[in-house]
């Protein structure tokens, strides 16, 4: 994997999580913030640790910031601050920003602005404690788009010994079975005929309209 040179503007929990676990995967960190004790405790931690103030384009392009090909602007509290910030890694020629919000008005000003990406961390994990919460047989998903992805799931007991022919989840859920791992060797087969039963216990794979599949999931439908 090629090292990125990854700036983060903005030091909470969310700003000091990101910085730490971009590091520890071997990228090149610019961690910036107004506060020197979170400085101290971060400057061993990532590649470049600075006090000053993210607002200010001249203490940006001191700090190595018109380096960096990915700028994460990880304080979404006050708008006006994210906004200056966004704008002046614009002008250091930043082609790709990620700006945090903490509400649906602040997302929309920013992405009207120009970042590439807007993410709103509360949001996000509410949605997946929901699902955590909820889920009956899914194991793991993998969004590939908006409102596709890959999910592996628990072969629920009413699926155990049938054929997939016979299942015919296609129809009933709108999905496509791509493979089917068994619990006694733990192999993934995607390689397989849709008359064959599939096993007592184990993990099918499919891709599915993903909101689709986990409604049926969490009522408990997955027949």
């Amino acid at each position: 994997m090629k090292t990125q040179i990854i700036g983060v503007l903005g030091l909470g929990i969310f700003g000091q999580t990101l910085a730490t676990e971009l590091s520890s995967f071997g990228q090149d960190v610019i961690a910036l913030d107004n506060n020197s004790t979170t400085i101290d405790f971060l400057a061993d931690q990532v590649t470049k640790a600075a006090v000053g103030d993210i607002t200010d384009i001249d203490f940006l392009r001191s700090a190595g910031i018109d380096t960096c090909d990915t700028v994460i602007i990880a304080t979404g509290e006050h708008l006006e601050s994210s906004a200056l910030a966004l704008l002046h890694c614009k002008k250091l020629g930043i082609t790709n920003i990620i700006a945090k919000a903490t509400n649906n008005n602040y997302e929309e000003v920013l992405y009207g602005m120009g970042a590439n990406l807007v993410i709103t961390p509360e949001r996000s994990t509410a949605k997946d404690l929901a699902s955590n919460i909820l889920r009956c047989n899914i194991s793991r998903i993998f969004h590939l788009e908006d409102d596709v992805a890959l999910i592996e799931l628990k072969i629920p007991n009413e699926w155990a010994g049938k054929s997939l022919h016979t299942l015919n989840l296609r129809q009933t859920y709108n999905v496509n079975v791509i493979g089917f791992r068994n619990e006694e060797n733990g192999k993934l087969n995607t390689h397989f005929d849709p008359m064959n039963r599939l096993p007592n216990e184990g993990t099918i794979l499919v891709v599915s309209d993903n909101r689709t599949l986990e409604k049926f999931d969490y009522l408990g439908y997955l027949k």
